[in-house]
This record gives C-alpha cells, structure tokens and sequence, in this order.
C-alpha cells in the first residue's frame, strides 16, 4: 500500500477519560488504522514517552505510601515529564507530518490536578504553556463512563492499579466533573464518546471521528499568542 500523502505539519490527537475507561485499547487500535491508512503514526503516552518522561511516571504510580505526593509536586512532575516528551519526541514529531496519538496530555493535568486534587487552573494552564511550549492538542477525545463502571473494570486486576486507582470514589467523580466542563467549554476540539458500550462500537465510533478529522484542513497546534 502507498503512504498517505503527508501534511506539512502532523496532526496532534490526544485521548482522555477517567480510570478504566479503555483508553490504552483504543488508541492501540486507532494506530494501527491509520498507518493501514498509509498515515505516518507516533502512538506515545504520558506521563512517557521517553526514557526521563518515562522514570518520572515511575515515580509518580509507584511513591511509597509512608511519604504522601503533594498536588503541587505531583503537578509538577507531570509538566517536567511533558516538556522532556514535547521537546524530544513529540515536536519532532509533527515537524515531520505525523499523526501524533497521545494517551493523555494537559486536560488530564486541568482534571486531575486542578478539579480532582484542587490547584489553581489559570496556573495549572500557565504552567504547561510553559512545559509543552504552547503546544495544544487538535483534537482530544475523551471516553466517558460511570466512574463505579470505570474502577470495577481496574479493580478486577489488582497487579495492575497504581497509586491513582487507589484515590477514593469522590476525587474519580471530581476527574470525570473536569473532563466535561473542559469539553463544554472546548467542543471544537474536544469530543465526548461513551466508553460504557461494547467496545467495538466504541472503537467504530472512534475511527470515524478521526479519519473525518484528518480530511478537514490543517489546524495550528499551538496556542495563540
């Protein structure tokens, strides 16, 4: 198959939603549809990456329970995570005409970090235009579901939960309260898609946006100044 004819500049489409909404699986499945498209596909995630991004979501799933993470470290460890991840992998990235598919990016650091755990927006925003360089999604899906269906889906596998599986029911409700007040202030760029349905109708649904999206014209990336 011939490769799909490149933008000047890639496309930045990142994927939301609460614990255990299936985000991983999706986006799995959404590379693997594009470059059937012949489209040139970066499929990373954050906090990741790469390999300093990489240590610092260790730190970040893993802290020892005897020394409690404050929001505000816990903030900035994710932003440093994301100018190392913007600045080495991602930015590269578009440059070259690349779809980027990120598995989280800042409306998880606004819903988590700002709605769920309580800082300031206006600095949490200020502080990743800082740490991302201005760079904004074009696109971001967000999977939605009932944060009980959510957690029963992580819980049925214990080996598999980090420190953010273990929050309590209250501050999940506060992250899914974030992601759709961003998208209602956001509907151009953010688009909700129910998760709690079968997952290929999830998945139908999901490549239908996208490939629409990639056929309208190119959007900027990158905040305005």
């Amino acid at each position: 198959m011939g490769t799909h004819k490149q933008r000047t500049r890639g496309l930045f489409i990142t994927l939301e939603g609460v614990e255990g909404s299936g985000k991983s699986t999706q986006i799995s499945h959404l590379a693997k549809v594009l470059t059937t498209a012949g489209y040139r596909v970066l499929h990373t995630r954050e906090p990741g990456g790469t390999a300093t991004a990489e240590a610092i979501r260790h730190i970040l799933l893993t802290a020892s329970s005897k020394e409690r993470v404050t929001p505000q470290a816990e903030a900035l460890l994710i932003l440093a995570a994301r100018s190392q991840h913007v600045t080495h992998l991602i930015e590269p990235a578009l440059q070259h005409g690349t779809v980027v598919l990120c598995d989280r990016f800042s409306d998880s650091t606004l819903a988590y970090q700002g709605f769920a755990r309580g800082l300031d927006l206006a600095w949490l925003r200020d502080a990743n235009d800082v740490a991302a360089n201005g760079l904004r999604p074009d696109l971001t899906l967000v999977l939605d579901l009932p944060i009980a269906v959510g957690l029963a889906r992580r819980r049925t596998d214990p080996s598999q939960q980090n420190r953010l599986d273990r929050e309590t029911e209250r501050f999940h409700r506060n992250v899914r309260r974030g992601f759709l007040a961003l998208a209602a202030k956001e509907p151009g760029r953010i688009k909700i898609v129910d998760a709690n349905r079968p997952p290929q109708k999830v998945r139908d649904e999901l490549t239908a946006i996208v490939l629409g999206w990639l056929k309208k014209p190119r959007r900027s990336s990158r905040r305005p100044s």
